[in-house]
């Protein structure tokens, strides 16, 4: 059972490798600044000038995080910033002391420094799991549909708790299959910070989803040769695919979460 897990997660792994590579390489004008399935609350909706509009889902799913604590004036991490698009919109809009996004993808990393030039924003090469960062050196630590690619997920919360000054706060959102839920809370539990908060956002995500089904069809149409539609539809979650329909029957458990590092005398 181990080895048909362990060959299950490295088939996935290797999908995810391969459909970020095809992104960096074909997404030459960068309309691809997201890779997160969004997040839509009709009582929570949020202005956005022009240039951020065709972005709305995945940005209401980082403004849902960003607006749970206080981030203004604060160090902040963003742990798998992928394309970058959502720490610049925070950057933008809570105005943070200063804003670092770290990827394994080195062309992604490479993407963000090129295309991002805001004050006190800045991206580095960096693995989850082993973090290159100072003990104590930030207030405020994200992660955003991410972790779900983690192959020791108590390895990048012990990172995250490392890094986070006492009282800091962990912004924590990413699916998981139903049945690994209960373990999930688990390694919560002995991170060595408080779960504050804890919703499941199925509704949520499933709505953004279906509100911006056909841009990303369209997108899928412009830069994806068709041999590869089914593959890149199924990672955009768009209606009737695989990824939709787990997350429809609630196969896939979507979360949201705020923790809090313990104080330390």
């Amino acid at each position: 059972m181990c080895y048909y897990i362990l060959m299950k997660f490295n088939i996935r792994e290797s999908l995810f490798r391969i459909w970020y590579w095809y992104v960096n390489k074909v997404d030459k004008h960068g309309e691809i600044l997201f890779m997160n399935f969004g997040y839509s609350d009709k009582d929570q909706a949020i202005l956005l000038n022009e240039q951020n509009e065709p972005d709305r889902y995945a940005i209401q799913l980082y403004h849902h995080l960003a607006s749970a604590t206080e981030v203004k004036n604060k160090d902040i991490v963003e742990i798998g910033c992928g394309r970058g698009g959502g720490l610049a919109f925070i950057t933008q809009n809570f105005s943070p002391a200063s804003a670092k996004g770290l990827d394994l993808d080195r062309e992604a990393i490479s993407f963000c420094n090129h295309n991002y030039t805001l004050d006190g924003l800045s991206f580095l090469h960096g693995d989850a799991q082993n973090l290159r960062l100072e003990n104590h050196s930030c207030d405020v630590v994200i992660n955003v549909e991410s972790s779900h690619r983690y192959p020791n997920m108590t390895a990048f919360l012990r990172e995250v708790s490392r890094i986070l000054r006492s009282g800091g706060y962990f912004l924590f959102t990413d699916f998981r299959y139903d049945h690994e839920i209960e373990e999930l809370k688990k390694e919560l539990e002995l991170s060595g910070m408080s779960v504050l908060t804890e919703r499941f956002i199925n509704q949520e995500v499933i709505a953004a989803l279906e509100l911006d089904d056909e841009r990303k069809r369209k997108l899928v149409k412009k830069l994806v040769p068709k041999f590869l539609h089914k593959l890149a539809l199924n990672f955009a979650g768009t209606i009737g695919s695989e990824t939709y329909n787990q997350l429809v029957a609630h196969k896939y458990i979507y979360f949201s979460y705020v923790l809090q590092k313990r104080e330390t005398n």
